[in-house]
C-alpha cells in the first residue's frame, strides 16, 4: 500500500526565527501562578508584582529585603542596615496578618497505616508473641518478610498507635488468664 504523500517529508528548520523572544513574550502575557489564598484574593491584576506585593507588605526580592551586610568587624556590623531608607506604606495588612495566623497554627499530624498492615501486625503478634524467627516462617508472611522486616513493622505500629497497641497486648494478656 502506498504511503501517503507528505508524511516522508522532513520539516525544514527555520533558522530564522528567534525563539528565545517568541518564549519570554508569552511568558510576560501569562499571569503568574500564585498558590497562597491569601495573596491570590488581594491581588490585583492591572499592577506588577512588586507593586502588588509591596501593597501587601511583602517582599520581592529577599536579598533586597534583608540584605547581608559584606564586611564584619570583630563580630559588629559596619554600613547601613537599608531599612531607613524610603519606607513604603503597606495598603493591605491582613494578608501577612491572615498569614502569620495560619502559620502559627499547629500542625495536624496525619500519619496512618493501612489497614492490611494493622491486621498483619496483630495477626503475627497474637499467634507469635514476640518469637520473629516463626513470624517469617508463618503462611500469612505472603511478602516474604525477614525476621528484622516484621520487628521494624511492628515497632513501626507502636509508634504510631501507642496506645492502641496497649490495649492489644492488654486483651492478650486477659485471654491468656482466662484460658489457664
Amino acid at each position: 500500500m502506498p504511503k501517503a504523500k507528505g508524511k516522508s517529508r522532513r520539516q525544514k528548520y527555520s533558522y530564522n526565527l528567534n525563539r528565545k523572544r517568541l518564549y519570554r513574550s508569552a511568558r510576560r502575557r501569562a499571569a503568574p501562578r500564585i498558590a497562597c489564598s491569601h495573596i491570590r484574593h488581594a491581588w490585583d491584576p492591572t499592577k506588577s508584582v512588586a507593586q502588588n506585593l509591596a501593597e501587601m507588605g511583602l517582599a520581592e526580592d529577599p536579598n533586597k529585603a534583608v540584605p547581608i551586610p559584606k564586611k564584619k568587624l570583630l563580630g559588629m556590623e559596619v554600613g547601613s542596615d537599608g531599612r531607613g531608607q524610603g519606607t513604603k506604606t503597606v495598603r493591605k495588612p491582613y494578608v501577612v496578618n491572615e498569614m502569620e495566623y495560619e502559620a502559627s497554627l499547629p500542625e495536624k499530624k496525619s500519619n496512618t497505616l493501612s489497614r492490611d498492615l494493622i491486621d498483619y501486625v496483630r495477626y503475627m503478634i497474637q499467634n507469635h508473641g514476640e518469637n520473629y524467627k516463626e513470624m517469617a516462617r508463618d503462611e500469612k508472611n505472603y511478602y516474604q518478610d525477614t525476621p528484622k522486616q516484621i520487628k521494624r513493622k511492628i515497632n513501626v505500629y507502636k509508634n504510631f498507635y501507642p496506645e492502641e497497641y496497649k490495649d492489644f497486648i492488654a486483651s492478650l494478656k486477659q485471654e491468656k488468664m482466662d484460658v489457664q
